[in-house]
């Protein structure tokens, strides 16, 4: 084994891509953060800029993913991923339903990280990161806010 190899962990998602397919695998993580502490987070690692990122198949192929085509990630049920970020349980919730360039349209919680008076849907679509948490009741999306095309606020 090489001295420079970095330990990854494999983390199960699925990945839609902007041509419509839809890939299962995993993800490979690093055992540390530079933004936070603890372990690297799905959020980070689509969230670091440009470029591409390993995606492990189901098959056992291992492709190079480019963010920018990447429409959604759906991770599994017991990664509470989103509930770890700064500022969660005192973030404002928005239920939405947003509309994505694929044409589909998926329904849950966002986590508006912005002080009272600032904290409007409008707010949260003006804000930075790329992949943002959708949280479902049975799990959690990472949307790509280059996909999104529309965000409707909604009532229970």
């Amino acid at each position: 084994m090489s001295e420079f190899r970095v330990e990854k962990r494999r983390e199960s998602a699925e990945i839609t891509l902007s041509t419509g397919t839809t890939l299962a695998g995993h993800l490979f993580l690093a055992g540390s953060s530079q933004g936070h502490p603890g372990p690297e987070r799905v959020g980070d690692l689509l969230n670091q800029g440009a470029g591409f990122f390993p995606f492990e198949t189901a098959d056992g192929e291992t492709s190079l993913i480019n963010r920018a085509h990447v429409v959604k990630v759906v991770l599994p049920a017991q990664v509470i991923e989103a509930q770890l970020e700064d500022g969660y349980d005192v973030a404002t919730r928005r239920r939405v339903t947003v509309l994505l360039s694929s044409g589909e349209r998926v329904t849950g919680q966002v986590a508006v990280y912005r002080p009272p008076g600032r904290d409007r849907l409008s707010d949260y679509a003006h804000l930075d990161d790329r992949f943002r948490y959708l949280e479902q009741a049975d799990r959690t999306l990472l949307i790509n806010s280059l996909h999104i095309v529309s965000l409707l606020e909604v009532t229970e």
